[in-house]
């Protein structure tokens, strides 16, 4: 599975990992929704269903990593990289345009990258 977010001038696809969490954020595509900044090493977005996270692996990692934030409800997009921390589950990874996410503003779409 693979989702390619995209707003006015970047993109970024990530390949979604094989877990609960992940096939639950692709069910609610496609997507429109704002991107908003927070912390100094990433993007953030709320999809309108809160993500199931059962048998989801926790995130910790390298930027370009593809997260969820289960306390908050958020999905998060790393531009810098990160550690562990509780409630926080990863999605997958960006294999292309990763470099693009710290850029990424305004309203987002996040749709699905046909097979």
């Amino acid at each position: 599975m693979q989702i390619q977010i995209q707003d006015n001038t970047h993109t970024v696809v990530f390949m979604l990992n094989n877990s609960v969490a992940a096939g639950s954020l692709y069910k609610q595509l496609p997507l429109k929704i704002m991107v908003e900044n927070y912390g100094n090493n990433e993007k953030i977005f709320y999809p309108p269903t809160k993500l199931n996270t059962s048998n989801t692996p926790s995130a910790e990692g390298p930027a370009g990593t593809l997260a969820y934030f289960e306390p908050w409800g958020n999905v998060v997009m790393y531009y810098g990289s990160f550690g562990r921390y509780r409630g926080l589950y990863d999605l997958g990874i960006a294999v292309s345009g990763g470099e693009h996410i710290k850029e990424l503003t305004g309203e987002i779409s996040v749709t699905k990258v046909s097979d």
